[in-house]
């Protein structure tokens, strides 16, 4: 363990109780009891139930909004929370945001628009959050610069790599960036699948242009003719990138199109896009909660991987003042 020799202690608030039971269970540790209470006029509380003083806090949280909770209210609660474990003196307060809300907005791609990336760093900040950990962020250089403190980024490749390489065997592989965007991601992903089968994996990535909420594009550059692609993202949202790219590698020859991306946000008409795209199967963690129905109209196609072995581990790197690159291979 650390220096202060004390195991640590690992919070979320209501909407992450699940994760943080599963984190907690590799960790063999119990989870940090707390109090969340809501108020008649939509205000809220949470505190730690037990002393922090002297103590290390990991606040698991996944940053998305869902039935009953929007993003925003779930960022405020997130934040209120970590002021409130130092306030009861923690000595470290290390935010675990599998999914990090705002992402995705970390450019200025017409007048006068929002960095919205860079300002969610700011809040968090605001509260003494002594350090930031996430999976896959959008833009990782983005991520980099809009923290000023220590943010730690995991990716959920190995994970992926592993899964794959079995249903792919003998077979040849690309794997396929939905946008040119995303290619170094993609290429990343590559040489891990790469290692896995241990043999040449081909690289390749789809034209996509987006404005004003619409799609177009969809040519492909590079060869996926008799190969297994593998359509690799940061996260699957309104599911028409992905159906896009593997109508893109059908059309082109692919034997067989399979698709993975970390996060699993399935919003809007996802499911309806994602049921008549020709993809054999997609993989995504359990980073964001989704409803039931939902895994049960994409199924069996939809595999859900879980995240809560990564994540234990990285707490017990952090905790013990280890590395986190042995985590990425």
């Amino acid at each position: 363990m650390n220096g202060t020799g004390d195991p640590p202690m690992v919070f979320s608030t209501g909407a992450g109780r699940a994760l943080v039971e599963r984190v907690c269970r590799v960790l063999e540790v119990l989870p940090a009891p707390f109090e969340e209470r809501n108020f008649e006029d939509g205000e809220h509380k949470t505190r730690p139930l037990e002393s922090v003083r002297g103590r290390d806090a990991y606040l698991v949280e996944s940053l998305h909004a869902d039935a009953g909770v929007s993003v925003n209210d779930r960022l405020v609660r997130t934040l209120f929370f970590i002021a409130a474990l130092h306030d009861a003196g923690a000595r470290r307060v290390t935010l675990i945001a599998p999914y990090l809300c705002y992402a995705r907005k970390d450019m200025r791609t017409k007048t006068r628009d929002p960095v919205s990336i860079r300002y969610v760093a700011q809040l968090i900040e605001s509260m003494r959050t002594s350090r930031i950990l996430t999976l896959d962020v959008h833009n990782r250089a983005a991520y980099d610069c809009a923290f000023r403190i220590p943010a730690e980024h995991l990716t959920a490749a190995p994970i992926f790599a592993d899964v794959l390489a079995r249903a792919i065997e003998q077979r040849e592989a690309v794997v396929v960036s939905p946008d040119a965007g995303g290619v170094k991601r993609a290429e990343a992903f590559r040489a891990i699948l790469e290692q896995r089968l241990r043999r040449p994996v081909a690289l390749a990535f789809i034209e996509k242009f987006r404005s004003e909420g619409g799609l177009r594009g969809g040519t492909l550059v590079g060869d996926v003719r008799g190969r297994v692609a593998v359509v690799f993202d940061d996260l699957i949202s309104s599911g028409r990138t992905l159906a896009l790219a593997a109508k893109a590698c059908r059309e082109r020859g692919a034997e067989a199109v399979h698709a993975a991306a970390t996060h699993g946000v399935f919003s809007a008409d996802a499911v309806a896009v994602l049921e008549g795209a020709a993809i054999d199967r997609i993989l995504v963690l359990d980073t964001v909660a989704r409803p039931r129905e939902l895994e049960a109209r994409l199924a069996p196609r939809l595999h859900v991987l879980p995240c809560a072995p990564l994540l234990a581990s990285a707490v017990r790197a952090l905790h013990e003042d280890g590395s986190l690159v042995a985590l990425q291979q």
